[in-house]
């Protein structure tokens, strides 16, 4: 097997400017990661016989339902919340929606990514 040639995700770099302190797990740098191409693990999309804009539309893809997933537990948490807890423990309508419609937007989005090109 190949040594992958991007470092570790964990692995400590020099902070880019004006960011504080250079521990990658911050919130910007992972941010800049994201932004970069990288999929849900953290790491480009692995197939290296894909073009460069495939493997960032599967990464994107990843990550977009990874967070479909993290929607959908919070939505099954305020369910349960809603059928067992006290009602000032439940989420309001308008939240409930939110997050529907955020399920709704990260399902089209990773759609989207996933459709194969012409």
């Amino acid at each position: 097997m190949n040594a992958s040639e991007f470092s570790d995700l964990n692995a400590r770099r020099a902070a880019p400017a004006g960011d504080a302190g250079g521990e990658p797990s911050t919130f910007i740098p992972t941010l800049r990661r994201i932004q970069a191409g990288a999929a849900a693990s953290g790491q480009p999309w692995p197939e290296r016989t894909l073009p460069p804009g495939r493997r960032l539309q599967l990464a994107d893809a990843d990550c977009a339902l990874a967070g479909l997933a993290t929607v959908q537990q919070m939505l099954l948490a305020a369910e349960r919340t809603r059928q067992a807890g006290q009602p000032e423990d439940t989420l309001g309508d308008r939240s409930m929606e939110g997050l529907m419609l955020a399920c709704i937007a990260l399902t089209a989005h990773a759609a989207s990514c996933l459709q194969v090109q012409p």
